[in-house]
């Protein structure tokens, strides 16, 4: 199920599916794991990454709105990229990540639906803005269109050229 769904499977519902327990699901997800298997837990559920290489960055950022992180996230998904998660360098706990494996323009929006209904703030709300995204796209070009249109929308922080990491994931 999770390799045809292409996108994240609330474990609720698996267990749903499969009348059992989610603690079973729990269960048959570590064992898949402890397989080989790539099974990430995001917010939305489980997914299950495929076996092609995708160039990836790390790039800094700053916005400081809940329209400007959407506009910012969308900008990455329209482009054809994905945001993997994002970062903040807390002073006392250090780094914080927070997985967000975001490929398509309905992924972000509900994403900030949810940040909105539950009254979360986004993790850069500790860093008056300041946050590092991991993106991923299937080339190298498609990551230097992204950071070309976050540069000319203000997001990127400067100082970064030729300062990204471009590696498999």
């Amino acid at each position: 199920m999770l390799r045809r769904s292409g996108s994240p499977v609330v474990g609720s519902d698996l267990a749903r599916r499969l009348d059992v327990s989610r603690q079973v699901i729990v269960q048959d997800i570590a064992l898949l794991r402890a397989r080989g298997h790539r099974i990430l837990a995001t917010p939305r559920g489980y997914l299950m990454l495929d076996d092609r290489p995708l160039a990836s960055t790390q790039v800094a950022c700053r916005h400081t709105s809940l329209e400007e992180m959407e506009d910012e996230l969308s900008t990455i998904v329209e482009l054809g990229g994905t945001a993997i998660d994002v970062v903040v360098e807390h002073p006392l706990y250090g780094e914080i990540r927070g997985l967000l494996m975001l490929k398509t323009r309905e992924d972000v929006r509900s994403f900030v639906a949810r940040m909105r209904a539950s009254g979360a703030e986004p993790l850069s709300r500790l860093t008056k803005g300041v946050h590092l995204h991991t993106l991923g796209a299937p080339d190298e070009a498609i990551l230097q269109k992204i950071r070309e249109a976050l540069r000319a929308k203000g997001y990127l922080l400067e100082g970064q050229e030729g300062g990204e990491a471009s590696a498999p994931v």
